[in-house]
């Protein structure tokens, strides 16, 4: 079955809040943070972000699919994955209450956290916090308060706070939920001068992935050699420069699909792919269906 597709226990929650595609921002901005809506709802389809995904359940509980694997979020857990996977929300408690944040690779990289918590989430497992603090639940409602506030100081405090409260993980008791992906290499932490050029690569990519960019153009962005510049950014993120790439042209694809105009074409190009056909089969082997049947999936 393709991933995303509902099963048949979908039919049993059809009457519960359902998450509209169309209303999420998160796929076209890999560099913000971006919050959900306060509220939980049945995805009938998968999604992806370049972004990790911070859940806080407040009350109740949810369930995610993931690498065709289910973990489920109860009341009071902090959850982190990696978005960069197709993923979705199957079900919920009633009267769930929760918050889901998107985090940026670049803040992402600033956690002190151990290689193998890194890796291990950048390869599609799921940290979560199994010792839960009753003050998470004032902590994350002033956080995505200020996150949806116009207030640039009050947003640089949220993060500070959410990068901290999110490190404190690793110091307690949690579980690391391994849905069972590849693992090529392992993560290493960078240094200050290497998280520097991370950041300035992520920075370029974003800025510039619907263009015609290869291995060579970003690396005399970064003043690197390309084979130096490919093997640092595997190491520290996990992930091949190629491949990074292809997720922001995916999610700003997925982004422009929800619109439900343009022909795919239209989509394949201005999402930075150079051909329909390659457009189509990077988009079928990231989520198992073609770009068509995802646009008549969210309808």
């Amino acid at each position: 079955m393709p991933m995303g597709q509902p099963t048949s226990s979908d039919s049993k929650i059809s009457e519960k809040n359902i998450w509209n595609p169309r209303d999420s921002t998160v796929e076209a901005l890999p560099n913000d943070i971006v919050l959900g809506r306060g509220e939980p709802g049945v995805m009938p389809i998968s999604h992806w972000h370049a972004q990790i995904e911070i859940n806080y359940v407040e009350t109740g509980s949810t369930r995610y699919e993931m690498c065709g694997r289910e973990f489920r979020i109860g009341p009071g857990d902090i959850a982190l994955f990696w978005g960069g996977l197709p993923h979705r929300l199957a079900d919920f408690e009633e009267g769930t209450r929760m918050e889901a944040i998107h985090l940026p690779l670049v803040q992402f990289f600033r956690l002190r956290l151990s290689d193998e918590i890194r890796e291990k989430l950048m390869h599609g497992a799921a940290l979560i916090a199994t010792e839960r603090a009753e003050e998470d639940r004032c902590a994350f409602a002033r956080m995505c308060r200020y996150f949806r506030s116009d207030d640039a100081e009050r947003k640089r405090h949220a993060t500070e706070e959410l990068l901290l409260r999110i490190e404190r993980i690793a110091l307690e008791s949690y579980e690391l939920v391994d849905l069972g992906t590849e693992r090529d290499g392992a993560l290493e932490t960078p240094d200050q001068k290497s998280f520097d050029k991370i950041r300035q690569i992520l920075g370029f990519i974003a800025e510039h992935f619907r263009e015609n960019i290869d291995a060579s153009t970003i690396a005399d962005n970064a003043s690197l050699h390309p084979k130096y510049l490919m093997s640092l950014f595997k190491k520290s993120t996990g992930v091949t420069l190629n491949q990074y790439v292809q997720l922001l042209r995916l999610s700003y694809a997925q982004a422009l699909l929800l619109e439900d105009e343009g022909s795919i074409l239209t989509v394949a190009m201005e999402s930075g792919f150079g051909s329909l056909s390659h457009f189509n089969r990077s988009f079928r082997k990231h989520t198992g269906m073609k770009p068509t049947e995802y646009r008549l999936g969210t309808r």
